[in-house]
């Protein structure tokens, strides 16, 4: 089996490639350990040491690295682990536990959609769809929708878009100017 490994634009993470489906739909972020007990792989990648993030996407693994850690020793430890996950076909979740129940995290932000703008909401997330989540995916990340009002638009962004150094720019530059191009109504794009 051969395992592709891909930096991103954060150079604290790595994304890697086991040339198979890692999760059927959606994605799901273990932004420390505590977050990992529903998942045996994530878990085993955490206790390696110096792990400071993993995402599971489609069809690929991000890594983030604790700022210290040497990514060449850490690089091989994890390519070693997901060899030996994906070769013995190990389950990705836990039996019996929640892992297909994506929550969001408690950090005190509620925004609850407007039926009045419904239109503008499906219009945002067809794009978030079709657009932004698949280029996003391409650097080892993803970006989930938290809600719109007023003009703004609120996206949470995980994996190697987590932290990265330009994810600002990402944001402001890149997928700002792609919504509100296509979607006027959207005056600003924030992350949270």
């Amino acid at each position: 089996m051969l395992i592709e490994i891909e930096p991103t634009p954060n150079p604290a993470t790595r994304k890697f490639l086991p040339g198979r489906t890692v999760m059927d739909t959606g994605g799901r972020d273990f932004p420390n350990a505590a977050a990992a007990e529903a998942s045996p792989l994530a878990e085993a990648l955490f206790a390696i040491g110096n792990v400071d993030g993993v995402y599971f996407g489609r069809d690929f693994i991000s890594v983030s690295a604790a700022p210290d850690a040497d990514w060449p020793s850490l690089e091989a430890d994890v390519l070693t682990l997901l060899l030996d996950h994906f070769t013995l076909d190990a389950p990705l979740f836990r039996q019996g536990s929640a892992a297909g129940i994506e929550v969001a995290p408690d950090d005190g932000f509620d925004i609850v959609d407007d039926p009045a703008d419904a239109d503008i909401i499906d219009q945002i997330k067809d794009l978030l769809e079709t657009r932004v989540r698949p280029a996003v995916a391409n650097d080892g990340g993803d970006i989930v929708y938290r809600g719109y009002r007023d003009g703004k638009l609120y996206l949470v962004m995980q994996g190697a878009c987590a932290g990265c150094p330009s994810s600002a720019v990402t944001l402001k530059r890149g997928i700002e100017s792609l919504i509100k191009h296509y979607v006027p109504e959207v005056e600003s794009v924030e992350a949270v």
